[in-house]
């Protein structure tokens, strides 16, 4: 889904597909607030261990690069739009290397899935055609390279 804004008699595209890493952060900081405050149980814990900075800047850095490919892809042929998803499907794979293959869980695995979907829909990539054409799920645009 894309959300036109009007700005100097043009029109400019504004994502609303919602990094990851944004939804990480904020998970991250509400959870050292409620520890702050005394409202959760230390044992409690789970994001700050799972989700260091160096992964989250990391992460952040891939889906840069993923989102500076898109423009025009809607106009791009299968093998194009293929090429994009598989980059950055293996881009991830390397972070997820980085970091003892642990980087991601099944959560985060699944949020990074949709934006990768939802970020090419928006950029007028038929998904649902396109892994018609290849003989794939609807969800399925991704799933040929993953190791996280």
């Amino acid at each position: 889904m894309t959300l036109l804004l009007k700005k100097h008699s043009r029109y400019s595209v504004r994502s609303l597909a919602e990094r990851p890493t944004t939804n990480w952060r904020n998970c991250i900081a509400k959870e050292a607030e409620e520890l702050a405050a005394g409202t959760l149980d230390p044992e409690c814990a789970c994001m700050a261990g799972p989700s260091p900075e160096e992964l989250l800047t990391s992460t952040d850095a891939v889906l840069d690069t993923f989102k500076s490919e898109l423009p025009g892809l809607g106009e791009a042929d299968d093998a194009q739009i293929i090429g994009v998803a598989g980059r950055v499907v293996l881009a991830l794979n390397a972070v997820n290397e980085a970091h003892n293959e642990s980087a991601y869980e099944t959560d985060e695995r699944e949020q990074l899935r949709e934006f990768i979907d939802q970020s090419l829909t928006e950029h007028g990539v038929d998904i649902v055609a396109l892994t018609a054409r290849h003989g794939l799920g609807r969800y399925q645009t991704t799933n040929k390279w993953p190791k996280w």
